[in-house]
């Protein structure tokens, strides 16, 4: 079998290393098994389909997700998770 050397982000290479099912699995395992979406969309499509189907939020919605959001303030314990 051949194989060939790329070079990958330590990122990718981390959730590569992460995605083994067991600590021999080769990456061209983890990537053979891997499942690529086929229907993508690009960014000129997605502002399309938001402009067809507006509106997807009121100012309502937005100004409740505004004020969650600045509401919303890390843990003081981030360990504990409370």
């Amino acid at each position: 079998m051949s194989s060939k050397t790329i070079s990958v982000k330590k990122e990718a290479y981390d959730r590569l290393r992460a995605a083994r099912r067991y600590p021999s699995e080769s990456f061209s395992e983890v990537v053979l098994r891997a499942t690529w979406p086929e229907d993508t969309v690009s960014g000129r499509e997605l502002l399309a389909r938001v402009r067809r189907n507006r509106p997807w939020l009121t100012g309502t919605d937005l100004d409740a997700i505004a004020a969650a959001t600045a509401a919303d303030h890390p843990p003081e314990d981030p360990w504990n998770g409370r």
